[in-house]
């Protein structure tokens, strides 16, 4: 499995990356922790001892320090070189764990590679790319019968949501949060920032003519999981 490496510029690249991520996870508060706990044990459900596994935007490492526990080999793929320098260093002496600088819109892996391909903590929206293109690609390189999971925020982890982001804003790990333009599901910050959500009808929207069966499942009432099965990938090659 060789990467193909394509530059991506962005917020997650340039001003929240490595250890500044790092920071934003060790100031969340405790209802947030939970929400993050629930998220990588819900996806750790969904893996068998012996499937291939890959992570969308993995990050410095926090999910797959999970996930390598119960599959036979995770690849971890993200943009921000300095990111996965940390992962490297977390995951040092982990041998079923690998990671590759990569554009997720851009999977350099053959089709049908995959056992379950995860996509968790709003990274469909973080990544600010075509969601529907993500979703294809996931597909693409996942198995028919294998699994895709795109995790959003339930609307009812709005407050809980804001407080994190505050807390990182009042850190200095992102910008001022603009009042006026933060509120029903979008968060914006004086420094360019956005986060925004993807809600049921939307995640129904973007997989709507795929060969895929889809079901919407929210956990821990604060994130929407869309997981998706599909039943011929040659369709979105």
């Amino acid at each position: 499995m060789k990467s193909k490496c394509v530059n991506v510029t962005g917020y997650y690249d340039d001003k929240l990356s490595a250890e500044r991520l790092l920071r934003c996870y060790e100031i969340a508060p405790p209802r947030v922790k939970q929400y993050l706990e629930a998220e990588i044990d819900y996806v750790l459900q969904k893996i068998r001892p012996g499937d291939l596994v890959i992570e969308l935007g993995c990050g410095y490492g926090r999910v797959l320090r999970r996930l390598v526990s119960k599959a036979r080999l995770v690849i971890g793929v993200d943009t921000s070189l300095a990111s996965l320098l940390l992962a490297q260093q977390m995951l040092h002496g982990v041998s079923n764990c690998q990671l590759i600088k990569m554009n997720a819109l851009h999977l350099a892996f053959c089709d049908r590679t995959f056992d379950l391909v995860a996509c968790i903590q709003n990274g469909i929206s973080a990544f600010h790319v075509n969601q529907k293109e993500l979703i294809r690609e996931s597909i693409r390189v996942t198995r028919p019968g294998g699994t895709v999971l795109f995790s959003s925020y339930s609307d009812k982890f709005w407050d809980d949501r804001l407080e994190w982001f505050r807390l990182q804003s009042d850190a200095g790990l992102l910008g001022e949060i603009d009042p006026e333009k933060t509120g029903d599901g979008v968060i914006v910050c004086k420094d360019g920032f956005t986060g925004t959500t993807v809600r049921p009808e939307q995640f129904r929207s973007l997989t709507a003519g795929l060969n895929v069966d889809a079901r919407l499942v929210e956990i821990d009432k604060s994130s929407l999981f869309w997981e998706i099965i599909p039943a011929d990938t040659s369709a979105c090659s």
